[in-house]
C-alpha cells in the first residue's frame, strides 16, 4: 500500500480536474496494477469522474445541481456559514466523497474522455484535503 495527501486550492464553485495529480501519486507508488482510492476529507465538496474533453458537460452538470438545490431555500435551517452552506452539503451527499479507479500496467483505467474532478460546492475559495490510497503490486 502507498498513501499520499493532496491539497487542492479552489477559487469557489466549480469542477477542478485532479487527474494529473492522481497519476503523479500512482507513478510515485511504483505499483503496476491494483486500485487507487481518492477520498475527500470535507462535507461541502465532492469527487466525480466526468467528461474531461468538453467543459460544457461540466457546466451543464453544475447548472443542473444549482437548479436542483438552490440557495436561499427557506426550508434550510443550517445556514450559519451562508446561503451556500446547506446546499453544498446536499450536493456532496448526492454525489461522492471517494472514487475508486483500477489501474493496470501503471496506468489508470479511465476511459478516453474521463477525468477525476474535485467539485467545489462553496462560493468562496477553499483548500481541500484529499487522501490518495493505492493498493497494488
Amino acid at each position: 500500500m502507498y498513501q499520499e495527501e493532496l491539497l487542492v486550492h479552489t477559487r469557489g464553485k466549480g469542477t477542478y480536474e485532479i487527474t494529473r495529480e492522481v497519476v503523479r501519486v500512482l507513478e510515485t507508488s511504483g505499483f503496476n496494477q491494483g486500485q487507487v482510492t481518492v477520498f475527500c476529507c470535507h462535507t461541502s465538496c465532492s469527487l466525480v469522474i466526468m467528461e474531461n474533453a468538453d467543459p460544457s458537460a461540466r457546466v451543464d452538470l453544475e447548472g443542473f445541481f444549482e437548479r436542483l438545490v438552490p440557495e436561499q431555500d427557506s426550508h434550510f435551517t443550517h445556514t450559519l456559514e451562508g446561503p451556500d452552506d446547506m446546499p453544498s452539503h446536499i450536493k456532496m451527499a448526492l454525489t461522492r466523497t471517494s472514487e475508486v479507479i483500477p489501474f493496470s500496467k501503471g496506468r489508470l483505467c479511465l476511459g478516453t474522455w474521463q477525468g477525476v474532478f474535485l467539485w467545489e460546492h462553496r462560493a468562496h475559495p477553499h483548500s481541500r484535503r484529499l487522501v490518495v490510497s493505492i493498493l497494488g503490486d
